[in-house]
């Protein structure tokens, strides 16, 4: 080596120098480094990675984030609302009769009547006075009542009639079951009239058999019982076929004294003008 090169190795060794002491700043910028002092003065250069926790902080998060709210409840299922029809609305207007809140019916028709009822059960235990019946509604009803029976569900009448017994099919006939608790009015075979009726009560039963009309009364007035009787068809003794005000308000509640009761009243004013002297009654099971 030449006297004249030493210069020229002392600037290689700087520029050496600077280039590691570069190289370790661009490593302590990206591994994240820090430089610490020790407790005796001396400073150090220990290479410090601080690796990112799984858990942002709190100041890191965005300004809009939120916890998600809960989701809204579901509205109740209504069941019935009123206008609907059928078998199931009898049995709420049964069950409405249980509890006081109604005092008409069963008549299997969600009328305003049974609305204002629902309304009524509805507020008197905190729940929504919609006046249709929802789930929660039917369900708190339910536990308060009892199954309704039968004559439950048609204690104002409505029922289907079973089918006409054999003995009516032929001629004219009133063709009155004791099982459904209806009366057809029959020529041959084909039902014109068909309503519910009432028979008499344990006490004072209702004969079964086959008998004819013997008489006919408009305005009759019974005498045993000092009790109206009008359109009355009598057909075995003092039993008639008649209409009964008592039969249109008070429905199976009551019984006769052994007639046929109809509450029906233009029904059997249109029977009583068809019907003749002579014509068959069948009153069976």
């Amino acid at each position: 080596m030449r006297i004249g090169d030493t210069g020229k190795v002392r600037t290689r060794r700087r520029g050496r120098t600077t280039a590691v002491l570069a190289a370790g700043a661009t490593l302590t910028v990206l591994c994240g480094c820090t430089v610490q002092a020790s407790d005796d003065g001396q400073r150090h250069s220990p290479v410090h990675i601080e690796l990112p926790s799984g858990t942002p902080s709190p100041k890191s998060a965005a300004p809009d984030d939120k916890p998600p709210s809960a989701p809204a409840a579901a509205a109740p299922v209504v069941l019935w609302r009123p206008g609907d029809t059928g078998r199931d609305v009898r049995e709420l207007q049964a069950r409405l009769r249980q509890v006081a809140w109604l005092f008409d019916g069963p008549t299997g028709t969600y009328d305003d009547l049974t609305e204002q009822a629902v309304k009524g059960f509805q507020g008197k235990r905190g729940l929504p006075e919609t006046g249709s019946t929802d789930q929660v509604t039917w369900e708190r009803l339910v536990s308060m009542t009892r199954e309704p029976g039968m004559w439950d569900l048609y204690l104002m009448g409505g029922q289907p009639a079973d089918e006409p017994d054999a003995r009516c099919l032929t001629g004219r006939v009133l063709c009155i079951s004791k099982s459904s608790r209806t009366l057809r009015w029959m020529i041959d075979g084909h039902t014109v009239v068909e309503v519910p009726v009432r028979f008499g009560s344990q006490y004072t039963p209702t004969r079964e058999g086959v008998f004819t009309v013997y008489w006919k009364s408009r305005n009759h007035v019974s005498t045993l019982y000092d009790s109206p009787m009008p359109y009355a068809m009598f057909f075995s003794g003092g039993q008639a076929v008649h209409y009964s005000s008592d039969f249109a308000a008070r429905g199976y509640a009551g019984a006769s004294h052994g007639c046929v009761n109809v509450s029906d009243e233009r029904a059997i004013a249109q029977m009583f003008t068809e019907v003749r002297n002579g014509d068959k009654v069948v009153v069976h099971w």
